[in-house]
């Protein structure tokens, strides 16, 4: 009997994630009505005034994204701790940090990225310049994942407690916010006629060593989690 190869766990794993997705699309569609939510209520608040909308887009988009990355958070291993998936992901012939990076790109893949694929109808709801929307999905393309990868390092290491929502957002968001300045501050640069590679490449820097880094970090705090 041949040991399964990676690509082969990867892809049961991956089809398994997303079956189990749809039969609970109801919570899958939940980040993207709060990400929906936080602009409505952001443009509420303004007044409806473009000048005042067009100002604040990049930066309403980039929170609505992270607000509604943190809230599918406590969902990434929480499922697989219940169930008994963990110790069997610890017991499997493949190395665990293979596995958690799957299951982060399959995170990413049913949670971020419809949320990036709906941020050009989203920016029409806040006026953003159409010059200002390259920067402003290049940057959510870079920064999401990485959002990801450092969002499952928490979720691994609270995956054993009860009632961790807070602690976890508590946890995640001090990581999360160089991200956040990164990717607004990259499309506020375009906006001002500066140069916004400089904080493109910052993020896409920290992709490369979160792809790297955090899967390895997360199987050590899933190993801590369980024992």
């Amino acid at each position: 009997m041949s040991l399964p190869t990676l690509p082969g766990v990867a892809t049961a794993l991956l089809k398994r994630d997303l079956r189990l997705m749809w039969r609970r699309r109801g919570d899958a569609f939940q980040p993207a009505l709060f990400a929906l939510l936080v602009v409505v209520l952001f443009a509420l608040s303004l007044g409806g005034v473009p000048q005042l909308l067009a100002k604040v887009a990049a930066g309403v988009l980039w929170l609505a994204v992270l607000l509604a990355g943190l809230l599918a958070l406590d969902t990434l291993f929480r499922g697989d701790a219940e169930d008994g998936s963990l110790e069997q992901w610890i017991l499997a012939p493949v190395p665990l940090a293979w596995l958690v990076a799957v299951r982060v790109f399959s995170h990413w893949l049913t949670t971020a990225l419809p949320l990036v694929i709906v941020t050009p109808l989203l920016g029409e709801l806040l006026q953003l310049p159409h010059a200002q929307l390259p920067v402003l999905m290049a940057s959510l393309l870079l920064g999401t994942p990485l959002l990801s990868l450092l969002g499952a390092v928490v979720a691994a290491l609270t995956v054993g407690m009860r009632r961790s929502g807070i602690l976890l957002a508590l946890l995640a968001l001090p990581l999360y916010v160089p991200v956040l300045v990164f990717g607004a501050g990259s499309v506020a640069a375009s906006a001002q006629g500066l140069d916004a590679i400089g904080a493109l490449l910052l993020l896409a820097a920290g992709l490369v060593i979160a792809l790297v880094l955090a899967p390895i970090v997360t199987a050590a705090a899933i190993r801590i989690a369980l024992n």
